[in-house]
């Protein structure tokens, strides 16, 4: 981008934030590939955002000013420690998960109220995405506070463009993850039979890997989940809430609910873009980059392209899941959408399943979440359960 040419759009302005969806739908139309003020041309076509993803050699991963395993490297370095953490997302991984994830979603079910107003996401949403990957990472619910606290201060940072404050949250979960090895090198054969302790055992690069890397493999994990999991429940009942008819067919098919879910998100997706640089010249759409170019993929854009699912806003069952780009494509496909997939099943299979009605509430309106977050900030509703329920 020519630095004395002015930007094409501002993704942080106002008007952008109160319609996220909408101001990329339109420039999706008006200018696909659009140079922003913050030095990234963003991308907003199904078939751009595909063509980099399957394009590694001339889209590099590697973006960030912090190590980040697995997601910012590049082959050859990027398919070693790919093969190291795939088995932690295996099929016999997340089904011995399962009966766990439904523990804490039933129980953070019957805590909500039977008959009147609730927050969702600062009393559901957040919680369970909180409380899932402790779980799943073995961590100690002593952790539940300081780590909602985290990302709280971690998505500020993230908005403010803060690189001080950015510095000091990286730092913070740094001590608790080094913390938490600390505890289990401690414990030598008596640690926690866990993930954690299992990458500090794992030696499959022929040594053990280093407390940064761990620190890097587990802050990608958890900054992901906690933010992708609980935007996804706001977007999904918030969905529902709106449509009560489909809430019911749900209610009543909950095998439908995989492939639904996977579509509601697709219309309003839980993460707004992802990051990538050019290693040479490279031509998108009518516009030369040059080496070095920074790209944001942006997947809500990619996701409702008219070219590839027709009206964006219509609910279809029937598909074709390669199409919906909602884990991403390519070598850099989520390796987690395995497990993201069963939490985001089970949890609403025991919302509907232990609730009769979900709806807006009618004297609060949502509140959207600000970008680079999706989804919403906070989401009033009011639920009511069956009068009597065999727990």
């Amino acid at each position: 981008m020519d630095k004395n040419s002015p930007p094409d759009w501002d993704p942080r302005s106002e008007a952008v934030l109160n319609d996220q969806m909408a101001t990329y739908d339109d420039m999706r139309h008006r200018c696909p590939v659009a140079h922003s003020r913050y030095g990234y041309t963003s991308l907003f076509r199904h078939e751009d955002v595909l063509h980099v993803l399957k394009d590694h050699e001339t889209f590099s991963s590697a973006v960030s000013r912090f190590p980040s395993v697995p997601n910012g490297m590049d082959p050859p370095e990027h398919t070693v420690y790919r093969r190291l953490i795939e088995p932690y997302f295996s099929h016999e991984q997340t089904d011995a998960f399962a009966p766990v994830c439904r523990d804490v979603a039933v129980r953070l079910v019957q805590a909500l109220p039977g008959d009147g107003a609730t927050e969702l996401m600062t009393k559901f949403a957040q919680i369970f995405a909180l409380q899932i990957q402790c779980a799943w990472l073995g961590w100690p619910t002593e952790l539940h506070e300081p780590l909602r606290l985290w990302t709280l201060k971690n998505h500020a940072a993230t908005l403010a463009r803060d690189d001080v404050a950015l510095s000091a949250v990286a730092l913070e979960f740094d001590g608790y993850i080094k913390d938490l090895l600390a505890v289990r090198r401690t414990a030598g054969s008596a640690a926690p039979d866990d993930i954690t302790t299992s990458l500090l055992r794992n030696q499959s690069l022929g040594r053990p890997l280093t407390d940064d890397e761990i620190v890097s493999i587990l802050r990608n994990w958890t900054v992901g989940e906690l933010g992708t999991i609980s935007a996804s429940i706001g977007i999904l009942v918030h969905y529902l809430a709106a449509n009560p008819e489909l809430q019911q067919q749900l209610r009543e098919q909950p095998s439908l609910l995989p492939v639904a879910i996977d579509e509601i998100l697709r219309i309003h997706a839980p993460l707004i873009m992802n990051r990538r640089v050019t290693t040479k010249q490279v031509t998108l759409g009518e516009r030369t980059l040059a080496t070095g170019s920074r790209l944001a993929l942006v997947w809500a854009s990619a996701n409702r392209d008219e070219a590839v699912f027709g009206d964006p806003d219509e609910f279809r069952l029937d598909r074709d899941p390669k199409l919906n780009l909602l884990y991403g494509a390519g070598i850099h496909i989520c390796p987690g959408a395995l497990l993201a997939r069963l939490e985001l099943r089970i949890v609403m299979e025991e919302l509907l399943g232990r609730t009769s009605r979900i709806f807006l509430a009618p004297d609060k309106e949502p509140v959207k979440a600000f970008f680079p977050a999706s989804g919403f900030s906070a989401l009033p509703l009011h639920i009511q359960k069956p009068a009597t329920q065999a727990w």
